[in-house]
């Protein structure tokens, strides 16, 4: 990673539930020895048990529990931006290499949508990233989607109740963003929405039960969108 490579911090965790609802899904890379190593946590026990390593090494990757049960782990970072993906079967507790994504990146986002395909959008890849594209757990294969309208990394998207999906905050050439844009699935489309009060990055995003989204973290303060 060159001088230019916006990372601020070293390291970089996921953590997922499986559909058993009894373990956890966790990996964890740091920069200075990077992992493939996976564990699995059970909160009756309070105990991790080592699970299959992933095929890549990596960090600054996304992970995502499918519809199905299964964990897509995507993008990040090993020697160079990877376009690698491989899934997590639970009831084996092996790895194995899906369809790469048509871009590298890393420090992207990853969502489920509400029609089980998973949109990524945004990240770095020695540039900011403005281009997004959806997964297809049924054929294993990504198509290109929308771009956003700003290119953006460390930036929160968020699955709201309506099926669009929110994307706040991050980075890109220009600073930290206040900027915010929904993804409207049935179009493949993004739309400008209302600026967030502050810019952030590193953030958190929570869908809370009323629908709205609560954005936390970067600066002290705390804000409300409501769709």
């Amino acid at each position: 990673m060159g001088s230019n490579d916006p990372t601020l911090i070293n390291f970089k965790s996921q953590i997922n539930q499986l559909q058993s609802d009894l373990f956890w899904f966790f990996t964890w890379n740091f920069t200075s020895d990077l992992l493939n190593s996976a564990e699995l946590y059970n909160p009756s026990t309070g105990l991790f048990t080592v699970t299959g390593s992933l095929n890549f090494a990596r960090y600054g990757h996304t992970a995502c529990r499918l519809t199905n049960g299964n964990v897509l782990v995507a993008g990040g970072y090993y020697t160079s931006y990877l376009n690698s993906a491989e899934l997590y079967y639970p009831s084996t507790g092996m790895w194995t290499v899906t369809g790469s994504l048509n871009y590298t990146r890393y420090y992207h986002t990853a969502s489920v949508l509400t029609n089980g395909q998973v949109l990524v959008a945004g990240g770095y890849n020695g540039v900011f990233l403005n281009s997004a594209e959806l997964y297809d757990q049924s054929t294993g294969n990504w198509t290109v989607t929308g771009s956003l309208n700003y290119a953006r990394c460390y930036h929160t998207a968020s699955v709201l109740p309506n099926g669009q999906v929110l994307v706040t905050g991050g980075q890109n050439n220009g600073g930290d963003l206040n900027s915010a844009e929904l993804y409207d699935s049935s179009t493949g489309m993004w739309r400008i929405i209302s600026d967030l009060t502050y810019s952030r990055i590193f953030h958190r995003a929570s869908v809370l039960t009323n629908g709205e989204v609560l954005v936390a973290g970067s600066v002290t303060y705390s804000e409300l969108y409501h769709p």
